[in-house]
């Protein structure tokens, strides 16, 4: 019996979204998938009293690629947020990234060659080749900073001793001798005006959407609808886990209406200390200098993860990489199944890197 459609995607996220918006552009039929009960993955935006919120944390898009930036540009214009977060420690602000604004209010200096004399000076108690994340943070910016600003925030946030996770955690972590507060290096940066959500509809405009619908527990009936699956879930949970869950951190998310204009100044603080139990506040009318009478916050706390919560980051660490390598190699054996996307391949993406791996795969499977 011929299938009902050239292409099954499971999971209407970023990466699903932008591979069924080129397959759909290619005259290809596509059924869209989706466990949850609206559209858009972790990128769902919702309007609460006239204010976009980042209903699953903070989507701050940034790329250096004109290609990348053109192409999320086609479905909403983006406006120019820049993200300068700032830090809280016990009521001390500093500003992030790590750079002379923040060295300045941690020691006085005013000058960058001051703040590399401390910081060589501390660097040279650590060691000169970084083993996990602790010693790596002291190598980029010495005990101060590391024991005020990353320590407790680190290991709230993951739930581990930084001696226990490993130093590429913090390796693209951005440190300046200049007085920029722009946390990102990238040349294109924003948020879309009207949220994410009005991208994604744009993106499955032309397919066909099915919501609260579980793939996995109805697989045998959704597998034979189409020549092909790209399936965006977590790639343990379609083989059963038969080799163990891999593992993840998750978050709890807290959000408020407050009836003021302006609750803290910015769109991104975190909390450093241990004893917050959240890790930061987004107040997400920044995000689109808002001018609305009240304000929206959440506030967002990290959780252990288990198989009844969402997951949110891979714990990419020696042991869940060779599990993840053995469900890889599995994969393989499915020739009409295509894995992409944050669960699918068990990695961290970045919005830019998501689009990237999602227009590859489509190159691939589309030709």
């Amino acid at each position: 019996m011929a299938c009902k459609y050239d292409f099954l995607i499971v999971g209407s996220g970023l990466f699903g979204s932008v591979f069924t918006r080129e397959a759909v552009r290619r005259g290809k039929k596509c059924l869209v998938i989706e466990r949850r009960n609206h559209i858009g993955g972790n990128v769902y935006t919702e309007e609460i009293v006239g204010i976009p919120v980042h209903c699953y944390g903070a989507h701050i898009f940034r790329t250096s690629d004109l290609r990348i930036w053109n192409y999320i540009n086609q479905f909403s214009p983006f406006n120019n947020f820049v993200n300068s977060p700032v830090a809280n420690y016990k009521g001390e602000l500093y500003n992030l990234p790590f750079n002379m604004n923040t060295f300045n209010k941690m020691w006085g200096v005013v000058y960058p060659e001051e703040a590399q004399k401390i910081i060589v000076h501390q660097r040279s108690e650590g060691t000169l080749n970084p083993q996990n994340l602790e010693e790596q943070a002291i190598h980029l910016v010495g005990k101060d900073i590391y024991e005020k600003l990353i320590k407790e925030y680190t290991e709230k946030q993951w739930g581990r001793p930084c001696t226990e996770l490993p130093a590429s955690i913090l390796r693209r972590l951005p440190v300046r001798y200049t007085y920029d507060n722009n946390y990102f290096n990238d040349r294109y940066q924003g948020i879309p005006e009207k949220g994410y959500t009005a991208i994604i509809e744009q993106m499955l405009s032309g397919s066909e959407v099915l919501l609260n619908t579980d793939f996995n527990l109805n697989r045998t009936e959704l597998e034979g609808i189409a020549e092909k699956v790209i399936y965006t879930g977590a790639i343990d949970a379609y083989f059963d886990y038969c080799y163990g869950p891999l593992e993840y951190r998750s978050l709890r998310f807290e959000t408020e209406v407050l009836n003021c204009e302006n609750y803290q100044g910015v769109a991104v603080m975190n909390f450093t200390d241990r004893d917050t139990p959240y890790t930061r506040i987004i107040e997400h009318k920044h995000f689109v200098f808002g001018t609305q009478p009240q304000t929206v916050i959440t506030r967002e706390y990290p959780l252990e993860w288990n198989l009844q919560i969402e997951p949110y980051y891979p714990i990419n660490d020696i042991k869940n990489q060779a599990v993840y390598q053995k469900y890889h190699e599995k994969v393989l054996q499915c020739p009409h199944m295509l894995f992409g996307g944050r669960l699918g391949e068990y990695r961290y993406y970045d919005m830019q890197d998501t689009i990237i791996s999602a227009l590859k795969l489509a190159e691939k499977a589309l030709d």
